[in-house]
């Protein structure tokens, strides 16, 4: 069913109102759907390369804006959104940060999961509908959401733009493991930059 719905995205890409469909994907991505809107990205930058700006800018907005749907489902459909974390099997590693979070602790582990989850192929939605039901606050999960959304797609957009098929092949094989990689060192160097600061 997964792969279905891969390769009918995908040849969304290709479609004369692909920017709206990347819109919808966008928007849709971070609150409930499964496919990652990278899989649009690559394959409409590399078929309109000026538009490499346009298309990241398109997929950050209603990414983010998705994500604050993900948000109110976790706040206000507590039993909507356990369906969408029990698909991802993450049931108990929200209710143990929800106990940690009541306890005042884990807040800053907290931000860094969800830039983590922005930028890198975890389920964001998971995340997203989290931030709702932990009650996180809601300006600094827009930026989080902004920011981590932002960099990744510029990545992939801009190195779309510079290597056309190459990188989209890459995409395919390589691509996950290296923005967990990037992404765990970007963690590292803002933690190191606080702690430093303090």
């Amino acid at each position: 069913m997964l792969n279905e719905l891969y390769q009918k995205t995908l040849k969304l890409a290709a479609h004369k109102r692909s920017n709206t469909f990347l819109a919808i994907l966008s928007f849709t991505e971070s609150s409930f759907f499964p496919i990652p809107p990278d899989v649009m990205i690559a394959p409409m930058v590399i078929a309109k390369k000026n538009d490499y700006l346009k298309i990241f800018l398109i997929a950050t907005l209603f990414s983010s804006l998705g994500g604050i749907l993900g948000y109110f489902i976790g706040s206000y459909f507590f039993d909507l959104g356990m369906v969408v974390v029990e698909f991802y099997n993450y049931e108990e590693k929200v209710i143990n940060l929800k106990n940690n979070l009541s306890q005042g602790s884990s807040l800053y582990v907290w931000l860094a999961t969800l830039f983590l989850a922005g930028f890198t192929p975890l389920p964001f939605k998971v995340f997203t509908i989290t931030s709702g039901m932990i009650g996180f606050n809601l300006p600094i999960f827009f930026i989080i959401c902004l920011f981590s959304r932002g960099l990744r797609f510029f990545i992939v957009s801009y190195l779309s733009y510079k290597f056309g098929d190459i990188f989209s092949k890459f995409m395919k094989t390589d691509a996950s493991k290296w923005f967990t990689i990037l992404g765990i060192i970007i963690v590292l160097i803002f933690a190191l930059i606080y702690f430093v600061i303090k």
